[in-house]
């Protein structure tokens, strides 16, 4: 891997997640002050399991065309890569090929040729098998130790890559990177790195414009724009509205870090304790005293999930003063009457399913750690059952149906209405998933896990195939 040794690196982060939308003046003035890349995230964690366990995106496919349109006529405009991180929310396989078949029907609208690299970054049970016997696979909190039949039950593993996939695409001639799960930094960090950058100023740049606009006074209004250089990085925010300042941008650091000083990559450790920030004027912030510690041992950190039932909804409404003058007692009640009756109508005992009732508008949020003071004007009542298929799991929750609709409190002497907000009164949800794979790989070399090929000619067909 090769590196140019520049001055600086001016990076265009659009914003925080591919498909969120930008304005596209915003795109335009990060064009014109210079921008080297283009960098993004197409994914997270953060909104649960499903989507990496049912190999599903949380955007729709409308909203991320929208934005790749505008990032892809303004990189090639430019002559600059595109980067996309984690894509398809949560880096399969299918992720990357879901954006890559997107971008295809886009360069051939567009009339465009542009060089595309795919990086694969999911892993298979039977491959991880060898690293964890050796005891290459370690447990990162809250889990524990890893076993093969952990590995089996996933319905898919991913590899967190850090910046090096990404860098060595590029320098194989990539103008774009449609990376598969990845650090919400990597995509920020690769270019930089691999322009000689050094590495304290980048990963902390990196880490500040992983969001977008987050760091700025105004986070719905578009994207950042920061340039790195030998002695730190500085940044504003690409919407002329909004501003960075020291502390909105220190505050980043808070985000999502066990550590507001400390922050883990694949490659090692960032560190921003001696780190200061500059108000250069009413908008832009200089950063200054980052530094990065690289590892003894690079490591890559293991995202799994399993399908741990099926799941089938209800919702209702209550209103009525008499219930809500005791609605945790209603609560009790309905859970005593609940399970009596699926028992004596299905025979079932509660191995056999489960479920939650959650009162929304009184404790569904945070339960006992902030307790009702006094009664609510209105509840709304969810029922989430789950059991081993989705039949059952109906099945539970048409016995709830009645009850839901009609079930009065102890103290009261006629059966109320209650309210279902559509009909029928049953969602079901399908498979639910749990993570169960938290957990880091000793590597072999920081790209060994992962897999790459580059179209050198990119159509609607996905172009002639290399691997990198």
């Amino acid at each position: 891997m090769t590196s140019d040794n520049a001055d600086s690196v001016s990076i265009l982060v659009p914003s925080g997640m591919l498909g969120a939308g930008f304005p596209e003046e915003t795109i335009n003035r990060g064009i014109a002050l210079g921008a080297d890349v283009i960098a993004v995230d197409g994914g997270s964690t953060d909104s649960g399991p499903y989507y990496l366990g049912a190999s599903k995106p949380k955007t729709t496919a409308a909203a991320v065309a929208r934005d790749l349109r505008l990032l892809l006529r303004a990189a090639a405009g430019a002559g600059i890569p595109l980067i996309v991180g984690s894509c398809g929310t949560s880096g399969t396989d299918d992720g990357v090929d879901w954006v890559a078949g997107i971008v295809a029907g886009l360069l051939a609208e567009e009339g465009l040729s542009m060089n595309v690299a795919r990086i694969y970054s999911e892993q298979r049970a039977a491959d991880l098998k060898e690293p964890l016997e050796a005891g290459r696979i370690h447990p990162l909190p809250p889990l524990g130790d890893l076993d093969v039949a952990t590995l089996e039950e996933c319905t898919h593993i991913v590899a967190m890559m850090g910046h090096e996939p990404i860098a060595e695409a590029l320098s194989a001639g990539a103008q774009v990177v449609l990376a598969g799960r990845a650090t919400d930094t990597a995509n920020a960090a690769a270019y930089a790195l691999l322009k000689g950058m050094p590495a304290g100023p980048t990963w902390h740049a990196a880490k500040i414009v992983e969001c977008g606009g987050q760091c700025t006074t105004n986070p719905r209004m578009g994207g950042v724009f920061a340039t790195i250089d030998r002695t730190g990085f500085t940044i504003e925010p690409l919407d002329e509205s909004a501003a960075c300042t020291p502390i909105s941008v220190a505050a980043h650091m808070l985000y999502e870090t066990a550590n507001p000083y400390l922050m883990r990559e694949p490659d090692g450790t960032l560190d921003v304790r001696d780190a200061v920030y500059t108000a250069l004027d009413e908008r832009r912030v200089r950063v200054e005293g980052s530094r990065f510690q690289h590892a003894e041992q690079h490591t890559i950190k293991l995202e799994g999930a399993r399908i741990t039932g099926y799941e089938t909804m209800s919702f209702s409404a209550i209103r009525d003063p008499l219930i809500l003058k005791d609605i945790e007692g209603w609560a009790s009640l309905m859970h005593i009457v609940f399970t009596q009756r699926v028992e004596q109508t299905l025979g079932l005992t509660r191995d056999d399913y489960d479920y939650d009732l959650r009162l929304y508008g009184y404790d569904a949020v945070l339960g006992d750690l902030d307790p009702s003071t006094e009664p609510p004007r209105e509840v709304g009542v969810m029922l989430l059952v789950r059991a081993g298929d989705q039949a059952l799991a109906t099945a539970v929750a048409k016995v709830a149906n009645p009850l839901m609709l009609h079930l009065p409190a102890q103290d009261m002497d006629y059966l109320p209405s209650l309210a279902f907000p559509g009909s029928p009164a049953e969602v079901e949800r399908g498979a639910a998933y749990e993570f169960v794979l938290n957990h880091a790989v000793d590597s072999l070399t920081p790209t060994a896990m992962f897999r790459t090929e580059l179209s050198t000619e990119f159509s609607t067909e996905m172009g002639e195939k290399h691997d990198v």
